[in-house]
């Protein structure tokens, strides 16, 4: 599966967005040839700052003719693969090198990435729950909105770098995002597969709606996501897959020279998350004992982990026990559970992607 070709896949349908109204303003130039970084600028008013703004960092390299690709990091502030190879590329790279253009965010969430939280301390919001976003609602709204209606509409391709965050351990893994419309998925697959994580794994989140890849697919981006370890913690062998599979992102879309750079054991596994039946949630208020590890093979029926309670030592564990034959994608990272929280989340193979890999390539 090392033959994926560079540079071909151009959307093929977008959905025109106008921006709505809006006080936003930036320091950089997003149609100015070179490379600038700085901030967009979303005023704010609070109590110790009357006529202040929040600076979100942003990037643009831009040179000659091509696509644009818009990269995104820092979504969930407890994940830090994404901003640390995003800031990386960011000081490497020459405009020389560039044929189109990068747009990169790689604090989004910026006062989330700031204290090392999943979401916004001024407002308590998921900025992954928020798009399209609203320009007169609070912080977190604010700033989706401008992604969605201002740098979006901008862009062919969306990248969006994310780990598991705090409360979850993940395989590092690339994400395909489901399109609506059979081309747009084959196109996501097609550059999912480009990025060349070990691991590739088609995520729909229950259908949710609200996150900034199901945004940029519905205005028809070609979009890939990332899921790069997690624990709230850095690991290095995610970061180098991370760091090489944004190059090899920007080389699939043809913004960078070459074919992507896929390493032996790239797409090892193609799997799925199948919908609600690939998540295990505790039912109860305990300790959780993980027994599945990552990248296991779960069995129906057989013993995923256990939830104690050490405030009555008389009673016995509740038993979680795997409800498909998967893949162990995601497991629980702290030990104490309430009744909803995400144990594990059990991934299964999908044939379909690699089927479109191969039709692809004989194109």
């Amino acid at each position: 599966m090392t033959d994926l070709m560079a540079g071909t896949s151009e959307p093929t349908r977008r959905k025109p967005v106008s921006p709505r109204r809006n006080s936003v303003f930036t320091t950089v130039d997003l149609e100015q040839p070179g490379k600038q970084i700085g901030y967009f600028c979303v005023p704010q008013s609070p109590h110790d700052d009357a006529w202040g703004a929040v600076q979100v960092p942003l990037a643009v390299i831009k040179n000659g003719s091509g696509p644009t690709v818009l990269i995104e990091a820092g979504n969930h502030g407890d994940e830090y693969e994404g901003p640390l190879a995003l800031g990386e590329l960011l000081r490497d790279i020459e405009p020389s090198e560039v044929s189109g253009r990068i747009i990169a965010i790689p604090a989004i969430n910026i006062r989330a990435v700031e204290a090392g939280t999943r979401t916004s301390p001024v407002d308590g919001l998921n900025f992954n729950r928020c798009f399209p976003g609203d320009f007169d609602g609070t912080l977190t709204r604010q700033i989706a909105a401008y992604v969605h209606d201002c740098l979006m509409p901008l862009a062919d391709y969306f990248l969006d770098l994310h780990s598991g965050g705090s409360s979850l351990m993940i395989l590092p893994s690339a994400i395909i995002e489901p399109s609506p419309t059979p081309e747009g998925h084959r196109l996501n697959i097609e550059a999912t597969l480009a990025f060349g994580a070990p691991t590739v794994v088609m995520v729909d989140n229950l259908g949710e709606t609200r996150t900034a890849t199901a945004a940029a697919n519905l205005q028809g981006l070609v979009v890939i996501g990332t899921e790069m370890a997690g624990g709230g913690l850095v690991s290095q062998d995610a970061l180098a897959i991370c760091r090489r599979g944004i190059r090899n992102v920007l080389k699939h879309a043809g913004v960078l020279k070459g074919p992507p750079e896929l390493p032996q054991g790239a797409n090892k596994r193609v799997l799925k998350v199948p919908g609600s039946r690939g998540y295990i949630l505790a039912d109860d208020d305990g300790v959780f004992e993980p027994i599945g590890q990552l990248g296991t093979i779960a069995r129906k029926g057989e013993l995923a982990g256990r939830i104690h309670f050490p405030r009555s030592p008389a009673r016995e564990p509740v038993e979680l026990r795997y409800a498909i034959d998967g893949v162990v994608f995601a497991k629980r990272q702290p030990g104490r559970v309430r009744p909803g929280n995400c144990c594990f989340v059990i991934a299964d193979e999908y044939p379909e992607a690699l089927a479109m890999k191969g039709r692809a390539d004989e194109r």
